[in-house]
């Protein structure tokens, strides 16, 4: 896992190679267009491109306009701002009516680091994914995150997709095949099962092998697609280890977490444990110390695999 590349870089290449493919995609940005990554497409392709100002509302009710019309939108900001100040226009003018907007929200998570809690989405998956319609997806690297926004584009109706800051190291080769709604186990196991997304994903390889030198074999599964979430591979997998853990750069009330204990307590009761952050905000750091002292770690999460282990 040598390279690394963030999933924002990433979405501006896949924006700019869709664009030459698709002339009905349009972008929209509220005035972060270099942090977002959106400022390759407007280069490209300027007459596609829309800088609505520090207006969310007003970005998200344009990007179902230009739905309504017939285009394919993606409308992008921070995910603080996204989820937060335009609630109301993506319930009521995107998810209601079933338009076909990309929601692309960059610099999500404690991982935005310096910025502080203002700027830390930290509950914009529970939000967008109560919402009727709306699919919801979160990369855990650069290739997954190009094929994602590809996906995206070919599918009909609402989209959120949770990108971060930081680079990320590369999980994935060039010749993966992203599949929407669909987990991957990136690594077989036989004693717990360690369900992880974004950014945690790479974490929970690391926890992987530590748990590995104390004799116990986890399996890892990377859940990019949030909702609709891969219920038959939660169940296989906890049905085989007997014992879950969750990891994610998110509240783990109403995030991945809450997801999986939902199907697991429909069809398949298992221990659980859950690493992310617990009912707080988040405060100015840099990313690694942030992680570090909310406790997602590749350490915290073999010591809740354990305690997962020992409930069975």
């Amino acid at each position: 896992m040598s390279k690394t590349i963030a999933t924002r870089d990433a979405y501006g290449k896949a924006l700019v190679e869709l664009g030459k493919e698709n002339k009905d995609i349009v972008v929209l940005d509220a005035d972060l267009s270099k942090s977002t990554k959106t400022a390759g497409f407007y280069n490209e392709f300027p007459e596609r491109f829309f800088n609505m100002g520090i207006a969310e509302a007003d970005l998200m009710g344009t990007a179902a306009g230009f739905a309504a019309a017939g285009k394919i939108p993606f409308a992008s900001t921070f995910a603080i701002f996204a989820t937060g100040r335009a609630y109301d226009q993506i319930r009521n003018s995107i998810g209601y009516p079933k338009l076909n907007v990309k929601i692309a929200a960059t610099h999500a998570g404690l991982t935005v680091g310096e910025d502080g809690a203002t700027h830390q989405a930290l509950e914009d998956i529970a939000l967008m994914r109560v919402i009727p319609n709306m699919t919801v997806i979160v990369p855990a690297d650069g290739p997954e995150t190009e094929q994602a926004i590809r996906a995206a584009a070919d599918m009909k109706g609402p989209v959120y997709i949770r990108l971060g800051r930081p680079n990320l190291p590369v999980l994935n080769s060039d010749d993966y095949k992203f599949e929407l709604g669909k987990g991957v186990v990136l690594k077989e196991g036989s004693d717990v099962t360690i369900v992880a997304t974004g950014v945690m994903v790479s974490v929970a390889v690391e926890a992987a092998e530590l748990l590995s030198k104390d004799g116990v074999s986890a399996e890892v599964v990377n859940i990019h697609t949030i909702k609709p979430i891969d219920k038959d591979l939660l169940v296989k997998s906890a049905q085989k280890t007997g014992a879950v853990v969750t990891a994610e750069e998110h509240n783990i009330m109403g995030g991945l977490g809450s997801v999986v204990s939902e199907v697991l307590g429909q069809f398949a009761p298992t221990p659980i444990e859950m690493v992310g952050t617990e009912d707080t905000f988040g405060e100015s750091g840099t990313p690694n110390e942030l992680l570090q002292k909310y406790g997602l770690t590749a350490e915290k999460i073999a010591e809740k695999a354990k305690r997962a282990m020992a409930r069975k």
